[in-house]
């Protein structure tokens, strides 16, 4: 076997090694750490658990002056064990590429971290182990924010009198005028939905009804823009935008997701409002969900005033 080759399949630490930069570098790491988890992007792979392998090499600056025997001083290993319970526990993924480099970004986030070479394998999915293995250094780590830095946002829920009502607008108007960013999100429509009589089906087929109500809105106004990503509601909270929640893929990639059901929208929506920790929601021309999580306020369509 060649040593390119070998080099290849050793462990990330090797590889860590035989890339040294000129300057030494200090390596921590975390070998063979097994976590059972929902993961895939096979429908096989969804509703049920598998073993998934970390082997982590994190590179340092070395300590200028004594350690001391100080914890604090040095890069604990427990901040990489919990960067990947920080990122299993945000929401279901279906690629180990995307897992991968959300912990390399959440680790290099550390200040004394310099590289990290990730690797994840599936150890259920064949006879062999499958897997990814990615380097990051941290001149290379997109923006530096942390999930604490996303502002929190004011959510607002509209029935379907709301959206259809000529005021629309001007609601609309009064709600962009708060410091908050703003979210929309809306209920089913009023028209028939299919019945499959099977559970997970049914699911699906109800989000997708939210979400064809959540276009009909966006059609009302063209400033609201519908959106399905934590990656596009960052952005569009940090930029002013707008945005219809269409709640199929966070509602289905939730690791723990949640208990309303998607009919009982105005619940489904406090849930979504309480994940994005919103600083309010406002429900318009609909009954209040028992225990939100978040602080509500309805108003009737009748005397709408916002």
């Amino acid at each position: 076997m060649s040593s390119e080759i070998r080099l290849a399949f050793a462990h990330p630490s090797e590889r860590a090694e035989a890339t040294a930069r000129p300057a030494p570098l200090d390596r921590i790491s975390l070998r063979d750490h097994v976590v059972e988890i929902e993961i895939g992007a096979f429908q096989a792979e969804r509703g049920t658990t598998q073993r998934i392998c970390f082997n982590v090499v994190v590179e340092v600056e070395p300590l200028q002056g004594p350690i001391d025997d100080d914890v604090d001083r040095i890069l604990s290993y427990d901040r990489v064990t919990e960067a990947i319970a920080h990122e299993l526990a945000e929401e279901r993924l279906n690629l180990l590429e995307t897992l991968a480099e959300r912990i390399a970004e959440r680790i290099l986030l550390e200040p004394q971290a310099i590289r990290a070479f990730v690797r994840i394998e599936k150890l259920d999915r064949g006879p062999g182990a499958l897997g990814v293995e990615i380097v990051r250094g941290k001149d290379a780590l997109p923006g530096g924010e942390l999930e604490e830095d996303r502002p929190h946002p004011r959510l607002a829920y509209l029935s379907n009198e709301a959206i259809r009502s000529p005021h629309l607008s001007g609601w609309i108007d009064q709600m962009e005028q708060r410091e908050r960013p703003l979210i929309i999100c809306v209920g089913a429509h009023d028209l028939a939905v299919p019945q499959t009589g099977h559970a997970m089906t049914q699911r699906r087929i109800d989000l997708l009804a939210i979400e064809q109500n959540a276009w009909v809105l966006a059609a009302r106004d063209p400033r609201c823009v519908v959106v399905s990503t934590r990656t596009e509601l960052d952005w569009a909270m940090k930029n002013g935008q707008i945005s219809v929640w269409a709640p199929s893929k966070i509602v289905l990639d939730a690791v723990d997701g949640p208990s309303a059901h998607p009919r009982d929208s105005v619940a489904l929506a406090a849930w979504f409002a309480a994940t994005f920790e919103a600083g309010e929601m406002l429900v318009l021309g609909a009954d209040l969900p028992d225990q939100p999580g978040v602080p509500l306020r309805g108003v009737p369509v009748d005397q709408a005033h916002l």
